[in-house]
């Protein structure tokens, strides 16, 4: 039984990769992380644009004024925090709650149903082996997504910060931040010290925000399937209140991503 139940940990925690050799390659793409992201990024997409094309002043939906709830989250918060003019950082915020809230909400789907689907197309349609076919649901609980993200948004302050400061400027302040001296001598001893200072809490920021999500969504996924192993009564008993606290957690990790991305643009458009 603890040997069924560790392969089946180790067959739901693995990804399916690109490259099935166990030498993989750097460029090898978890095939299941990207599918999944890139469908729900046209889901997210494809519904927002439909509410635009259909949005009705006399008559709004459920689903518009859902949407337009989000829309006004989302815009009181960049209004708060970020008080530099810029016509990206409101869509930037948005996309960044919906898709990870989306990414994360897989998490709520059974823990067996798209591994199972999986292994029956694999099996019937490709001859493989059901177990080794592998596929797991959750983008965020890869550490490559959550991370790639937050990349994504390192990028997002250096550009804002240049834009901002100017590339002079922004140089500048890597060498004279957080502490200032208008002596040249002083300035000069200090520069490497401020160079690393600044160096720190830059590459701080991609790492807090990558770790942060893929933790939470880890543990989450992970409980999910070790409440999966109990017996049926159990899992309705320990699993429901899980799913329920859960639902917090996913809409929280992503408010949290998007909060800090603003936070974080907002301090590299202003000057020490």
């Amino acid at each position: 039984m603890a040997s069924n139940a560790i392969e089946y940990i180790n067959h739901h925690l693995t990804f399916w990769n690109s490259d099935p050799s166990p030498a993989r390659g750097f460029w090898s793409l978890h095939v299941d992380t990207f599918s999944v992201s890139l469908l729900l990024a046209f889901v997210f997409a494809g519904v927002f644009a439909m509410v635009a094309r259909r949005a009705s002043l006399e008559n709004p939906g459920k689903l518009q004024l859902f949407v337009e709830s989000i829309i006004e989250l989302v815009d009181t918060q960049v209004k708060e925090i970020f008080h530099a003019k810029s016509k990206v950082i409101a869509p930037l915020a948005l996309t960044i709650f919906c898709w990870i809230f989306l990414m994360n909400a897989m998490d709520m789907l059974p823990v067996d149903l798209l591994p199972n689907i999986a292994q029956w197309i694999g099996h019937s349609f490709f001859g493989l082996e059901a177990h080794h076919v592998y596929f797991r649901s959750v983008p965020t609980a890869d550490v490559n997504a959550t991370f790639a993200m937050s990349l994504s948004v390192f990028l997002c302050i250096i550009g804002f910060s240049i834009k901002a400061k100017g590339l002079g400027g922004w140089f500048k302040e890597l060498l004279t931040a957080p502490f200032h001296t208008h002596h040249p001598v002083g300035a000069i001893i200090l520069a490497p010290l401020n160079f690393i200072f600044q160096l720190v809490e830059l590459v701080a920021k991609p790492i807090s925000l990558s770790l942060r999500l893929f933790g939470n969504l880890y543990a989450g996924e992970l409980i999910f399937i070790l409440i999966a192993l109990l017996p049926w009564g159990a899992q309705w008993v320990l699993g429901a209140p899980w799913a329920i606290f859960h639902i917090l957690i996913i809409t929280l990790q992503a408010f949290v991503f998007m909060m800090l991305t603003i936070v974080y643009l907002s301090l590299a458009v202003e000057a020490h």
